[in-house]
Formats: C-alpha cells, sequence, structure tokens
C-alpha cells in the first residue's frame, strides 16, 4: 500500500498527537483532574498506529487497558478522549468508561477492557459472528505479553485455531507484565512461540519502533486471515518509556535501560525517516506539531469546561435499548 506525502504526514500526526495527549493527560493526572487509573502509550505510538493504517474499514479493532493511542488512531477526537479521561459527558464513552473502556461501535473500535486478557475471548467470539455472517472482516486483537500467561489467552487462541477463525492476534510485547519482565514470568521469551502449541502461523517483529516496519509486518498478516487461510500471530516488540500506569514507581528497571530506549523513539525515526528520505520537510513537520500542540490545547479546554454526568444519568446505558 503506497503511501503519498500527505499520507505520511497524517500518519505522523497520529503518532504525534497520541504523544502529546499522553502526556497531558499524566499532567492532569498529577493536578488531580484524571482520577482511578492511567496507563500510558508512549513510546509504543508506531504500533498502533502502523497496524490501523494498514487496516479495512470492515476490519474490527479490540484491545486492553492502554487504549488512548488506538482510539485516536481510528479517529475519535482528542476532545473526546481527554473528556473521556477526565469523566465527562462529552467523552466519547459518555464519562461512564473513563481511561480503560473507550470504544466506538461506528469506528468498529469495540474498545479497551479492564480486565487483562479478558478481551481475547470476546475478540474470537466477534470473528465467529463474522465468519457466520459470511462478512469479510478481520478481527485484530491487540493484547500485552503479560496476557499470554492467562487462562483467557489461551481459551481464545485455541478456538481460533479449531474453528479458522478470521483473528489476527497481536501482542505488543513491551518488555514487561506491570513490574515484571517478560523472561521471569515466561516459559518462552519469543511470545510468538505459543502460537505453535496451537497450529497457529506465527511471526516475530524485531523492529516495532518503526512504523514502516510494522505496516510491512502486519499487511501481509492481514492478508493471511482475509484470504481465509485461519488466523494469524503476531509479536511485535516495542517498549513503553513510563511506567505500567501512574502508580507505578519504576523500581524494576535501570535508569540507563530506558535511556537506551528512547534513542530509537518511534516519533524521532518517523521524522528521520521522512526528512531523510525527502518525503517531507523539517518545516512540513514542525507545522504538524504545531497543529497537534494547538489541538491538544483546544482540547483539555473543551474537557475542562465539559459537564460531569448527570446524577439522574446514572442507570442510563446499563443495558442496550430497543431489541
Amino acid at each position: 500500500m503506497a503511501l503519498k506525502k500527505k499520507d505520511h504526514l497524517e500518519l505522523y500526526r497520529q503518532m504525534v498527537l497520541i504523544r502529546r495527549v499522553e502526556q497531558r493527560a499524566a499532567q492532569l493526572y498529577q493536578e488531580g483532574k484524571i482520577g482511578g487509573f492511567l496507563h500510558l502509550y508512549i513510546g509504543q505510538e508506531a504500533v498502533s498506529t502502523g497496524i490501523v493504517s494498514v487496516r479495512k474499514p470492515q476490519d474490527r479493532l479490540i484491545t486492553a487497558y492502554r487504549d488512548h493511542g488506538l482510539a485516536l488512531n481510528v479517529g475519535i477526537s482528542a476532545k473526546e478522549v481527554v473528556a473521556e479521561l477526565m469523566g465527562k459527558e462529552t467523552g466519547v464513552s459518555k464519562g461512564r468508561g473513563g481511561s480503560m473502556h473507550m470504544a466506538d461501535v461506528e469506528k468498529n473500535y469495540w474498545g479497551g477492557h479492564a480486565i487483562v486478557g479478558a478481551h481475547i475471548p470476546v475478540a474470537a467470539g466477534m470473528a465467529l459472528g463474522d465468519q457466520y455472517m459470511e462478512n469479510d472482516g478481520v478481527t485484530i486483537c491487540l493484547m500485552g505479553d503479560g496476557a499470554t500467561n492467562i487462562g483467557f489467552f489461551h481459551e481464545g487462541v485455541n478456538l481460533s485455531a479449531v474453528w479458522d477463525l478470521p483473528v489476527l492476534w497481536v501482542v505488543e510485547n513491551n518488555q514487561y507484565g506491570m513490574g515484571t519482565a517478560v523472561g521471569r514470568a515466561s516459559a518462552v521469551e519469543q511470545i510468538r512461540q505459543k502460537a505453535e502449541g496451537y497450529n497457529i502461523p506465527n511471526a516475530r517483529l524485531e523492529d516495532g519502533m518503526h512504523i514502516m516496519k510494522v505496516r510491512e509486518g502486519v499487511e501481509p498478516a492481514l492478508e493471511h486471515v482475509r484470504s481465509g487461510k485461519g488466523p494469524y500471530f503476531l509479536e511485535i516488540m516495542t517498549y513503553r518509556f513510563e511506567g505500567h500506569s501512574m502508580g507505578d514507581p519504576q523500581r524494576y528497571r535501570e535508569k540507563g535501560e530506558v535511556e537506551k530506549w528512547e534513542k530509537t523513539d518511534p516519533i524521532g525515526i518517523y521524522n528521520n525517516y521522512l526528512t531523510s528520505e525527502k518525503i517531507a520537510t523539517k518545516a512540513d513537520l514542525d507545522k504538524v506539531e504545531q497543529a497537534v500542540e494547538d489541538e491538544v490545547a483546544e482540547a483539555v479546554e473543551f474537557a475542562e469546561n465539559s459537564p460531569d454526568p448527570a446524577f439522574d444519568t446514572l442507570y442510563d446505558y446499563v443495558y442496550a435499548e430497543g431489541e
């Protein structure tokens, strides 16, 4: 899928937007304006942006609780995302979901899920539904490396193989499950090997910090599933620069480790790629970054001025309306 200059600039905009929204969210959390849990996506922007850039509108997306980045990628506005983080009525989930439960069915984004791995059987169910209805969509299910050590994972992945479901399993291996390194919690450090036990074709994408590499790895995986050959399992190596959540003191990793990974910052890599390949100029990218700064400032102002959900709406949206 060849990209034009405007396409590259749009992907760059999305990555910068994710970074700025997350940075501002961290500040709002520290100011007490965001409550509960907050899991930032800083460092992993190339993964979600790369995946969404090659999916088709009929492809479903579902992920875990580190979900703000994917929400922005599918086109949920920064205003709706920040408002949801702050529990406002104008948020994408009307302030009911908060950080971990952003979703937009019209955009085929089936949300973030707070319980580790609980969305994996849901993804299998959505793929089964599409298979039953003879739809041509692929369910793209993202999860963290830590989710591959629990029962939900094995149940969902096993059934996807038994029933040849149209699902792409994507593990965002950011090297840690909460505060535990992968090697201390998983019997195999290459998570993709877990797919072997279910006879599912698989691959490990080593450079998940480079959006072009992500696109190159995800496209053939999606085509495999779309062609009716059953599920595919993709492990993408990445790194989260911040802690597991805002309450994480990060005592389990050395400062030098984080600094080493920061040298492979996905936004910096893409910036260098675009300028070195003469796809865009520094002025082009500066313009994009300034527009994002303005957009995020406007989003924060919008959220802060938005109303909280009214008390008499407490029981609204608990059940679906209609038949």
